[in-house]
């Protein structure tokens, strides 16, 4: 069987998170039904990340093994004919034999959108957290806080899994935070992120922004090693998987 490399855009509105479960609608589940659907047998695919239920990507890869007659342009093409609207197979192609989608990446780009406009986002709604109407984040101060967590750090305090064994040290290159008319979108760049670690990023962020926080005291939280040091988990659907990257 051939591997092959699949590149995904999504709205996660709907869907149950990426990976496959039973009994729950996931988007990895969708594309799994369809290409077993395509071959006329049991298809795996494994994907770069395990998107929560409600968060979106622009480009999710994954990997899968198949054994058919359909060049890669016709399996994208029949991918896009039976995946539902919120689903679409942006790119197709013949993988080396040892390329795995997660275990491959080298890094993950994840942006969050903020909406801080006095008018309800009805068309955006379900892409951006409409943080309270009335308070001002300083951007500036969520911009100097956020320089803390550039760097290779234990980032446990901002692992939404208590029982996590595996090592929680991980490589933020860089966060950027841009105010563009009534929406605040901060990009985070590095080689890998824990469970919800992006939305309780965003949301320690959120409180420095309100004031809740000092953005001197990040350096404690991240020493802390505690999730309850650091600020809430951020809504789902702020958050889109912007882009996978590889050697």
């Amino acid at each position: 069987m051939v591997n092959y490399r699949f590149t995904f855009s999504y709205d996660g509105t709907r869907y149950h998170g990426w990976e496959s479960k039973t009994n729950a609608d996931t988007v990895e589940g969708r594309i799994e039904a369809v290409l077993t659907r395509m071959v006329d047998a049991k298809v795996d695919i494994h994907g770069a990340g395990r998107t929560d239920a409600g968060v979106h990507a622009r480009a999710m890869v994954a990997n899968g093994r198949l054994e058919t007659d359909k060049t890669p342009e016709e399996i994208k093409d029949y991918l896009n004919r039976y995946l539902p609207a919120d689903i679409c197979a942006l790119d197709v192609a013949v993988a080396g034999d040892r390329f795995h989608a997660r275990l491959n990446a080298t890094g993950k780009v994840y942006e969050y959108t903020l909406y801080v406009g006095a008018e309800k986002p009805v068309f955006d709604r379900n892409y951006v957290w409409c943080v309270p109407q009335g308070s001002i984040l300083d951007v500036d101060v969520m911009k100097k806080a956020a320089s803390y967590f550039v760097g290779k750090h234990d980032f446990r305090s901002f692992c939404g899994n208590n029982k996590m064994k595996k090592s929680t040290v991980r490589t933020i290159y860089d966060v950027d935070i841009v105010k563009e008319g009534d929406y605040v979108r901060m990009r985070f760049h590095g080689n890998g992120f824990l469970q919800n670690m992006v939305r309780i990023l965003t949301g320690t962020l959120v409180e420095v922004g309100y004031g809740n926080m000092s953005a001197e005291h990040i350096p404690e939280i991240i020493a802390g090693m505690d999730r309850q040091l650091a600020g809430p988990t951020a809504p789902p659907h702020g958050l889109c998987l912007m882009k996978v990257e590889y050697d």
